[in-house]
């Protein structure tokens, strides 16, 4: 029923010669006006449930974070979107004040820059949750490559640019397939895949592994 989700190692042998194509870059979407209308209506319809349903949870989140450590409860910073704009992301804090917002995300959860409660947050995923804002604003998606640091992609050659040829996403092919044991930027060729194989089946597909990972709590730092 649902498409083939490659292995890392398959992945890598993968060629994307498409995305060489200067003319199909140009207009991605062009070809797939009934996968982007039906895109966006799941995006809308599952961040404005997941707002009203858990209105409570994130509450005592909010509540949690703020007892944990001294700073506001969630912490925004500024992303790239598609065709590079940029726009701001939002997350439950899980560093402590002060943690330096042009340095790279931690890869172990024994990075003193990680708050108690934001070890709980990051295991869990949960930090993310604020990005249901960005997804109803029409800045994220739910599938998609994840956003980059603008001076992570500012260091892009013109390959990984092809990255932000779609809206970044609050999960995809990178959280799937090892999240943080694979490094963002050094591992394109999963956002590649992805922009050449969208379909709503590949997205919902995604979303269900997605579960699967961060209940296991693999790869999340």
């Amino acid at each position: 029923m649902f498409p083939h989700i490659p292995a890392p190692a398959e992945v890598k042998k993968l060629s994307f010669h498409e995305l060489e194509d200067e003319n199909w870059c140009k207009n991605p979407d062009s070809r797939m006006p009934v996968y982007r209308f039906v895109k966006r209506l799941m995006d809308l319809v599952v961040s404005a449930l997941a707002l009203l349903i858990f209105a409570p949870f994130w509450i005592l989140l909010i509540i949690l974070v703020r007892l944990d450590s001294k700073g506001p409860a969630i912490f925004s910073h500024i992303r790239v979107g598609k065709n590079g704009k940029l726009f701001r992301l939002y997350k439950f804090r899980t560093m402590h004040t002060g943690a330096g917002k042009q340095e790279f995300a931690p890869t172990s959860l024994k990075d003193p820059r990680i708050t108690g409660m934001g070890r709980i947050l990051r295991r869990t995923s949960l930090d993310e949750l604020p990005q249901i804002w960005n997804i109803l604003k029409g800045e994220m998606s739910l599938v998609g490559p994840r956003p980059e640091m603008e001076f992570i992609v500012n260091k892009y050659t013109a390959m990984q640019k092809n990255r932000l040829l779609v809206k970044p996403g609050l999960t995809g092919l990178w959280q799937v397939l090892g999240r943080k044991d694979l490094p963002l930027h050094e591992n394109a060729e999963y956002d590649y895949y992805y922009i050449l194989h969208r379909s709503f089946l590949l997205d919902l597909h995604i979303l269900l592994k997605t579960i699967i990972v961060v209940i296991s709590g693999k790869g999340a730092y």
